[in-house]
């Protein structure tokens, strides 16, 4: 077959260090893999800024989806993570090839829960999703409590830029939350658009990154993403984001069976930690000032 590399990952790839060579490679590669694993190509491939997917007709698992994804670290665990769960709230894992980063993955989608659901349920499919994650995670993962060091520093970096309160409960829960986590498994990166309509079950995970840690810790980005997208297309309007968010995190918190002020304090650190990223690396005025009202809320 003839692959059709999308333009969303070659302009993100081609910035990487090796990315035009991979870029060159990856046709060929995808063709190997197909044959090696005994899949004939059913459909137009999809691709982000990390990796590729070609739907596929397996003869041993049905419906499946060949995923290829760029070399880099945080691209090493993804595998780790579905083989943990085994299915169960994500999706499966039929082979892996750890040295070209590539997986057959079982084919789920493509609704996302907010495209078929009220916004309130879809943050609750993604907190029961949370509860049936949280599974001992193997020895090998990452553990987010390694960063508590480099959080540290972040939040220090933020003090007379965001307001002290908003500094000093950042701190606190560095202390009390971040350097002691247990060995559970995290998605890492839970947004709406990595929950999708599974087939063996309702919803399924795609996209983990694969970490060890308080199961808390996923809110953040599902917060975020939900409430920051929500205001970026206009489905809430600014003077709905302070009482969606709390809204979201508390339905959540109960889906996910997790105390919200626990939750509430890790979205907190991470928005804090994202809000001092985004002034140091100079983004535009707007996306620091929702970055920074995001924080201040969860204060």
């Amino acid at each position: 077959m003839v692959t059709e590399i999308p333009d969303e990952l070659r302009q993100a790839t081609v910035r990487r260090d090796g990315g035009t060579a991979w870029l060159a490679s990856l046709p060929a590669l995808v063709d190997e893999l197909l044959q090696r694993w005994n899949c004939v190509p059913d459909g137009p491939t999809v691709g982000g800024k990390v990796g590729i997917v070609v739907p596929a007709k397996s003869g041993a698992h049905g419906d499946v989806v060949l995923k290829v994804s760029c070399p880099h670290p945080a691209n090493v665990h993804e595998p780790d993570a579905y083989e943990t769960w085994a299915g169960h709230g994500a999706v499966q894992v039929w082979e892996r090839d750890d040295e070209r980063f590539a997986m057959l993955l079982e084919r789920v989608g493509p609704d996302r829960p907010y495209e078929v659901l009220p916004v309130d349920d879809a943050v609750r499919v993604a907190g029961v999703l949370v509860r049936r994650l949280a599974v001992p995670a193997p020895p090998q993962l990452p553990r987010v409590s390694d960063w508590a060091a480099e959080w540290a520093e972040i939040v220090d970096r933020a003090a007379g830029r965001l307001p002290d309160q908003v500094v000093k409960a950042a701190r606190e829960t560095v202390r009390d939350l971040c350097r002691d986590q247990p060995d559970t498994m995290v998605h890492g990166d839970l947004h709406l658009n990595n929950v999708l309509r599974g087939v063996r079950e309702p919803w399924q995970v795609i996209d983990p990154s694969g970490w060890a840690g308080d199961p808390a810790f996923d809110a953040s980005t599902l917060l975020r993403t939900t409430a920051v997208g929500g205001l970026a297309v206009g489905f809430i309007a600014p003077e709905e984001f302070e009482p969606a968010l709390l809204r979201w995190l508390a339905i959540f918190a109960e889906a996910a069976e997790l105390d919200p002020e626990h939750v509430r304090r890790w979205a907190q650190v991470r928005a804090v930690v994202r809000a001092q990223q985004h002034f140091e690396w100079d983004t535009p005025q707007s996306d620091q000032d929702t970055n920074d009202h995001f924080a201040s809320v969860l204060t």
